[in-house]
């Protein structure tokens, strides 16, 4: 992959996980602000935590900065997996936001055809 594809997909990724953010605040009444700054989206979350979810092109990994430490997810097989335990990156984000809100949180990754 390129980068220019791999930039594409991080930008649908971001894209999706702010709309998801804006849905848990405005129909579940979750308190999560999403700040978008070019590739780095910021969750904060009502007790003031943050997860930062950006695009890391160079090395065509997304990474992740949560409370529960930091992660790389690179695409393999058709998955964004972390590069350490495997596991993928809507699983993480669930986890993570849903740990961070106190409420169960399911976030969607979207599937990275292109």
């Amino acid at each position: 992959m390129n980068e220019s594809e791999f930039l594409a997909l991080a930008q649908d990724i971001l894209d999706s996980i702010e709309q998801q953010a804006d849905v848990w605040f405005e129909q579940r009444d979750i308190d999560i602000e999403g700040t978008r700054n070019g590739n780095v989206l910021t969750l904060t979350f009502e007790d003031g935590s943050q997860a930062v979810v950006n695009s890391q092109a160079p090395m065509q990994e997304m990474w992740v900065a949560a409370r529960s430490g930091g992660f790389h997810y690179r695409l393999k097989d058709g998955k964004w997996l972390d590069t350490r335990s495997g596991e993928e990156l809507a699983q993480a984000l669930s986890r993570i936001c849903s740990e961070q809100s106190g409420q169960p949180i399911e976030v969607e990754v979207p599937s990275p055809t292109r």
